[in-house]
C-alpha cells in the first residue's frame, strides 16, 4: 500500500479561533463598511486575507529570536542576514527594511523620477502605487495567457518579450530606470516565471542597457514550480535553482513576510556598490541605520533562518500542495479558478461566478463579502477596487480579471480548514444566482484605495 502524504512537521503550539453566526457576520461586515480590511481578527474564523506575515515560524526560527543582537550598529544579526542573502541569493550588497513596500520606497526613491516608464509583469498594488506616486507609469507586459483563467499554461507569470521590447524601443533608456519581474506573479494568480523567460528578459535588458530587478516576495515558490515544470531543472535542488534565478537580476526587493516566513521584515539586495550608496541615504532617512533598517536583531535572525528553510524542497512541497488541495476542491465543486493553481493562493474568477453583475458593481469585492458572510472566511479582492483609478483621468481602471484571492498562510491551517473553506465557497457558488446587486463606493483614498475604501450595498 502506498503511504499517504503527511506534512513534514508537527504542531507544538496552537492558537484559539472562534466561530461566529451568520447574523453576527452580517452586522460586522456592515459595520466595517463592507471592507474586509476593516474587520477585527476576532471576527474572522479562517483568515485568508494575505499570506504576508501570517505564517507560523519554526522552532529554529524562534530559537534564533532568542539570540538576536539588538545593537544599533553592526549587530551580529545583521551579518547573519547578510551571509544568508549572499549564500542563497548571491548579492554582495543589501539594505534591511521593515517590509517589502519600504524596500520599494527606498529603491524607487533612488531610481524613479517623474515621467519614467517601468515595464514588468502585472505589478502588484504597492509596486504600482510607489511608481505612480512618483508620477511615473507602470506598463504591464505579462503574456496574454495569464488573463484567461481556463488556460493551463505552466508559466503564466512570464513577460511577453514582444510587448517588452516594444516598450524598450519606444522610450529612451534614460526614461526606463528598471524592468521589474515579480516572482511569482501575484496579480496574475500567484503564477510563476520560467527560468527561460528570466534568461530572455535579462538578455533583452542588456541589449537596451536597462537593469532588471525582481520583486521577490515568493521567489522560493517560483523556484519550486521551475523544478517541477521545467524539464531541465527537475534534478536541481531548490537552492541551485534560486541561485541561477537571481544570477539574471541586477537587484531585488523582498517582502520577507512571505517566503522568509517571518511576521515582519524586508530588504533590498544589489550588485552595484554605487546604487547601494545612493539607496543607503534614503534607507537612513526612511527606515533606520543601514545595519538594522527598521528591523530588530531578533527579526533579522529569524529572517536568515527562514530563507534557509523556505529554499528546501520538502517545505515547499507541503506548502504548495496544501494550496493545490483548495484548488482541487473548487474544481470538483465547479467553481471557476485560475489555472494552473498558484503557489500561495487560489484565485476565484468572480466574473464567471457572478456574470449578472455590472463591472461598476465591483464584482470580486461582492463575492469576497458573500464568502465572509457564509463562513467567516476573509479573502481579498484582486479586481477593480485594487486596480484603482487612472492617475490622469481619475476613471476606474477595469482589469481583465476580477479575482477573489484566498491566500494560504504558511504552516498555519490544517487541511480540515481547507475543506471548510472549500465547502463555504461551494455554498456561495450554489446560491450565486441570488446575488443580484453589488456594492458602490462611499469613500476612497486618492491612491491604493482598497485598504481603506468604504462601501455600501446597492
Amino acid at each position: 500500500m502506498k503511504l499517504p502524504y503527511a506534512e513534514p512537521f508537527k504542531i507544538k503550539m496552537v492558537e484559539q479561533i472562534t466561530r461566529s453566526t451568520k447574523e453576527q457576520r452580517l452586522q460586522w461586515i456592515k459595520d466595517a463598511k463592507y471592507n474586509l480590511f476593516n474587520l477585527k481578527s476576532s471576527q474572522v474564523f479562517v483568515d485568508l486575507l494575505t499570506d504576508s506575515g501570517t505564517g507560523a515560524m519554526s522552532d529554529k526560527q524562534w530559537s534564533e529570536m532568542m539570540i538576536g543582537d539588538e545593537s544599533y550598529a553592526g549587530a551580529t544579526s545583521y551579518y547573519k542576514m547578510k551571509n544568508a542573502i549572499k549564500n542563497i541569493l548571491g548579492f554582495e550588497y543589501f539594505l534591511p527594511t521593515h517590509q517589502g513596500r519600504a524596500a520599494e520606497n527606498v529603491l524607487f526613491s533612488a531610481l524613479i523620477k517623474e515621467g519614467d516608464i517601468v515595464p514588468g509583469n502585472s505589478h502588484f498594488d504597492t509596486t504600482k502605487g510607489h511608481i505612480e506616486f512618483r508620477k511615473a507609469k507602470a506598463v504591464d507586459c505579462t503574456i496574454d495567457e495569464a488573463f484567461d483563467t481556463s488556460i493551463e499554461h505552466p508559466f503564466k507569470g512570464n513577460l511577453d518579450l514582444v510587448k517588452l521590447e516594444n516598450i524598450l524601443k519606444k522610450y529612451p533608456k534614460e526614461q526606463i530606470p528598471l524592468i521589474i519581474v515579480t516572482v511569482t506573479c501575484n496579480s496574475s494568480g500567484g503564477q510563476p516565471v520560467s527560468m527561460q523567460n528570466l534568461k530572455d528578459v535579462k538578455q533583452l535588458a542588456e541589449k537596451y542597457e536597462i537593469p532588471v530587478f525582481y520583486d521577490s516576495a515568493r521567489f522560493a515558490e517560483n523556484a519550486y514550480f521551475i523544478k517541477i515544470r521545467e524539464e531541465a531543472y527537475k534534478n536541481k535542488t531548490i537552492k541551485e535553482i534560486v541561485a541561477e534565478m537571481f544570477s539574471y537580476a541586477d537587484g531585488m526587493t523582498m517582502s520577507s513576510k512571505k517566503d522568509a516566513i517571518v511576521n515582519m521584515g524586508g530588504f533590498i539586495a544589489l550588485r552595484s556598490e554605487k546604487l547601494f550608496k545612493e539607496a543607503s541615504v534614503y534607507n537612513i532617512m526612511f527606515e533606520g541605520f543601514i545595519t538594522y533598517g527598521g528591523m530588530s536583531g531578533r527579526d533579522m535572525n529569524a529572517l536568515a533562518q527562514g530563507l534557509d528553510e523556505a529554499t528546501e524542497f520538502y517545505y515547499l512541497e507541503s506548502r504548495i500542495e496544501q494550496v493545490a488541495l483548495l484548488g482541487k476542491r473548487c474544481v470538483e465543486y465547479g467553481i471557476p479558478v485560475q489555472h494552473p493553481f498558484g503557489g500561495h493562493a487560489i484565485f476565484i474568477d468572480a466574473k464567471k461566478v457572478l456574470p449578472q453583475l455590472a463591472k461598476e458593481e465591483y464584482i470580486a469585492q461582492t463575492l469576497a463579502i458573500e464568502l465572509y458572510i457564509e463562513g467567516g472566511i476573509r479573502g481579498v479582492e484582486i479586481g477593480t477596487i485594487l486596480a484603482d483609478r487612472d492617475p490622469e483621468t481619475r476613471e476606474n481602471r477595469y482589469p481583465a480579471l476580477e479575482l477573489v484571492r484566498l491566500a494560504i498562510p504558511r504552516r498555519t491551517y490544517t487541511n480540515n480548514h481547507i475543506e471548510y473553506v472549500a465547502a463555504a465557497m461551494k455554498n456561495v457558488f450554489d446560491r450565486r444566482n441570488e446575488i443580484t446587486k453589488g456594492v458602490k463606493i462611499l469613500y476612497e483614498a486618492p491612491i491604493m484605495r482598497h485598504f481603506t475604501v468604504e462601501l455600501e450595498k446597492i
